[in-house]
C-alpha cells in the first residue's frame, strides 16, 4: 500500500549512452554507459530477466531505446 518512491537517478545525457554489453559465448547480459566521445563503457548492472532492464530503464529515467552491442 505504501511504496517505496523511486528515485531518478540523473546521469550525463550529452554525452552517455545507454548501452546493453552482451557475450556471444556465455549470453551474459550487462547494462551501463558508453561515454559517445572516449567510447568507454561503465557497467551499472547484470541484467538477468527483463524485469532487470526494467528496472534500469525507470531508475535512470531513459526515454530512449537501449542499443544492444556484442
Amino acid at each position: 500500500m505504501f511504496g517505496k518512491k523511486s528515485k531518478v537517478i540523473e546521469w550525463d545525457r550529452d554525452n552517455l549512452i545507454p548501452v546493453i554489453h552482451k557475450s556471444i559465448c556465455t549470453g551474459e547480459a550487462v547494462v551501463g554507459f558508453k561515454n559517445k566521445n572516449t567510447r568507454e563503457f561503465v557497467e551499472i548492472m547484470l541484467i538477468n530477466s527483463h524485469e532487470d532492464l526494467e528496472k534500469f530503464v525507470k531508475l535512470y529515467g531513459i526515454d530512449t531505446e537501449i542499443k544492444t552491442e556484442y
